[in-house]
C-alpha cells in the first residue's frame, strides 16, 4: 500500500483537475495519483479553510506543512494577501504544488521537508491537515514542533477527528500552547493553538 506520505518513483501519473470554490472564488488545481485527496478537496481541508478564512487573518506568513498538491496554503494565499510557504515529503505533491502556483499566479515558496527538518524562520501562522496514517507520533510532530516556527503572536491551525485521536492531542499541545476548538462538524475538530509565553 502506497501512501501519499512516501516517495514512489514507478508510480504512474494520471492527472485530474480539482476545482475548489469559496465565495465568488473558484480555484483550479492539478492532481495525479499517489498525492492526498487525489480526486476531490477532502472535507477536513475544506472546513479548515473555511473556518480560517472566516478569521481576521489577510496578512503575514502562511506555512503549510504537509502541502499536497498546494489546496490549502494556495488557496488562503490566492483569497486573502498572506505570504505562503508550502513543505511536504512527497516530491511528486511538491511537483503539482508548484505547477499549481504557477496556475494560479500565486508567489510561493515550496520545497521539501519531512515535517519541520528544511524549515527555518518564523510564521504568522502555521496550518497542517496533518497524515493520520503516518502514525501518532509523526502527527505530534506535525502539531508539537510548530511552536518552534511560529512567532510570539502565532497561530497553529489544525483539523483533525475526533475519532482519530482529536482530543488526546489537544491534551498534548496544552503544554506548549493555549488550545480552543474553533469549530466542529462531521467529527472533525478545528484547533486553533497560540504560543504560552513564557515571561523572563
Amino acid at each position: 500500500m502506497e501512501h501519499y506520505f512516501t516517495n514512489n518513483d514507478n508510480l504512474k501519473s494520471d492527472f485530474r483537475t480539482i476545482i475548489y470554490k469559496y465565495n465568488d472564488y473558484s480555484l483550479e488545481f492539478t492532481s495525479d495519483l499517489g498525492v492526498f485527496s487525489k480526486d476531490k478537496v477532502d472535507f477536513g481541508s475544506k472546513l479548515l479553510m473555511e473556518t480560517f478564512l472566516k478569521s481576521n487573518h489577510t496578512l503575514g506568513a502562511l506555512l503549510d506543512v504537509g502541502c499536497g498538491y498546494g489546496i490549502i496554503g494556495l488557496s488562503l494565499a490566492y483569497i486573502t494577501s498572506m505570504k505562503p510557504t508550502l513543505v511536504d515529503v512527497n516530491k511528486r505533491a511538491l511537483h503539482l504544488a508548484k505547477m499549481n502556483a504557477k496556475g494560479l499566479g500565486v508567489e510561493a515558496d515550496i520545497f521539501e521537508s519531512d515535517v519541520y527538518s528544511n524549515v527555518s524562520g518564523k510564521y504568522d501562522v502555521v496550518i497542517t491537515n496533518p497524515p493520520i496514517r503516518a502514525g501518532k507520533q509523526k502527527v505530534m510532530q506535525f502539531l508539537l514542533e510548530a511552536n518552534d516556527y511560529l512567532k510570539d503572536d502565532g497561530e497553529l491551525w489544525v483539523v483533525m477527528r475526533k475519532d482519530q485521536g482529536a482530543k488526546s492531542a489537544i491534551e498534548k499541545m496544552k503544554t506548549l500552547y493555549s488550545v480552543e476548538v474553533r469549530a466542529k462538524s462531521k467529527g472533525f475538530f478545528i484547533i486553533v493553538a497560540k504560543k504560552l509565553l513564557t515571561s523572563n
